[in-house]
């Protein structure tokens, strides 16, 4: 979704936006009504190869792609699905980030294009059954828990870990747009097979009152870490990305001299005006720019060569939990 998710949806004390939520209840109830009868009415389509589905319970960044690019990596003749949210190409198609924008593809595909093949398809039958036929083994599908359309063998849910300043991830309960579920907690929980809890790499232990709220399903515990350390002297930093706050602060905790961040949409567009105003703000305090990987295939192919993307990747805690829920897989 093109937002930034507003930081009230998760705060857990004090109410805030009170009017706003009242307001936006009835919304959330005809939201929650919708899924609920699509996933029930639906009957999925088998593709012929294994689906690993990497899902989220709220809106926002939650580390899903990240995710999906390390099973990418570990699994052999693997094929990544998306939707290809953000571009203008209806699939199914396969990405090759050599000839392709993110204005065609959209940024997660194009970004996940160098690990192995990457299609997308607004149908998501018909870009499984393009991938099958073109060799993929296994399917990792990015994003589509709440899809129904395809038939999955294994669904794992990620879901932010942070539980700093008051935030609680999972919000109030409340399903978007009063609150940040896409679907009442439990009933999203109970289609999945596994929770990946994504940690802040800063953050020691998860919190034991998120762990309680989660426990119905096995818990992997992850952690998003720097790939690479931040451009060495000062920085500005920008994203746009579900909650480019997160950014802002694992780049402080990753050691970046961080002078300025600017927060934008996720997905983005990034215009010449936009980025001319980071340019010049960055000249101001004689530093550079940087962003996330997701944020810099949206730049145009003029401006990645000013801007320093910063590398992150996710690295779970239990590596032998892992390899035994996908050596079935490869």
């Amino acid at each position: 979704m093109k937002l930034s998710t507003p930081r009230w949806w998760y705060v857990r004390e004090g109410a805030p936006a009170p009017v706003t939520r009242i307001l936006l209840k009835p919304v959330s109830w005809i939201w929650a009504a919708v899924t609920a009868r699509k996933i029930a009415r639906a009957v999925p389509v088998d593709p012929g190869v294994p689906v690993i589905c990497v899902g989220n319970l709220t809106v926002g960044g939650t580390g899903k792609t990240p995710v999906v690019r390390e099973l990418l990596r570990r699994l052999p003749n693997a094929h990544g699905l998306s939707r290809g949210y953000g571009g203008s190409e209806p699939g199914p198609l396969r990405v090759d980030a050599r000839v392709q924008s993110a204005r065609e593809v959209g940024d997660e595909p194009l970004m996940l294009a160098g690990e192995a093949p990457i299609w997308i398809a607004r149908d998501r039958v018909a870009g499984a059954q393009a991938a099958a036929k073109a060799g993929a083994k296994v399917i990792v599908m990015d994003d589509g828990h709440q899809n129904p359309s395809l038939k999955k063998t294994l669904t794992f849910v990620v879901v932010d870990g942070e539980t700093r300043d008051d935030i609680w991830p999972l919000g109030d309960g409340s399903v978007f747009p009063a609150g940040p579920l896409r679907e009442p907690l439990a009933v999203g929980l109970a289609r999945a097979d596994a929770v990946i809890l994504m940690l802040p790499a800063d953050l020691a232990e998860p919190d034991p009152a998120l762990i309680r709220a989660l426990i119905s399903k096995p818990i992997l515990v992850a952690r998003l870490d720097p790939a690479a350390p931040p451009p060495p002297g000062p920085q500005v930093g920008f994203a746009g990305i579900g909650m480019p706050w997160k950014v802002e602060r694992a780049l402080k905790a990753a050691g970046c001299d961080l002078v300025d961040f600017a927060n934008f949409p996720d997905h983005f567009a990034y215009d010449e005006a936009t980025l001319k105003m980071l340019a010049d703000r960055a000249e101001q305090f004689g530093a550079g720019l940087v962003t996330t990987e997701k944020d810099w295939v949206r730049l145009p192919a003029a401006w990645r060569e000013r801007v320093h993307a910063w590398p992150v990747r996710a690295v779970f805690e239990d590596e032998a939990v892992l390899r035994r829920m996908l050596a079935p897989f490869g």
